[in-house]
């Protein structure tokens, strides 16, 4: 479970461990990738989800589920993970509601990525 922090730091960590000498650029650009990635996959989510589109919903939540558990937005990762399974398993009734969770806790993973990028600029 995600204990109310945002980004796990042992998932930084690893990014950074690839690619110890560069400076953090492997984790600016894994970061960077995300954040504009992830807005356009909850895009489709919404798209998905207004036509009925049950397989390309889930793809998006699956989508979203990888990225988030690659940079440690285990919340993020989790409620992705919800999506898809529900999505599986009973259609897309009822998602709106965990939809809008998940939207809120990106723009919350969103804001601790950039302060990460933030604080390994010089």
């Amino acid at each position: 479970m995600s204990n109310g922090v945002a980004i796990d730091p042992e998932a930084i960590e690893n990014l950074r461990a690839l690619s110890p000498d560069d400076g953090d650029v492997f984790l600016k650009d894994i970061i960077g990738i995300f954040i504009e990635d992830t807005p356009a996959r909850i895009a489709e989510l919404r798209q998905a989800l207004t036509e009925a589109d049950n397989v390309r919903f889930t793809r998006a939540a699956h989508s979203i589920k990888g990225s988030s558990s690659n940079l440690g937005a285990i919340a993020l990762r989790d409620l992705a993970a919800d999506l898809e399974q529900k999505s599986r398993q009973s259609g897309l009734a009822n998602l709106e509601s965990l939809l809008e969770n998940l939207e809120s806790t990106y723009l919350t993973a969103k804001v601790t990525l950039e302060k990460i990028v933030a604080s390994s600029s010089s």
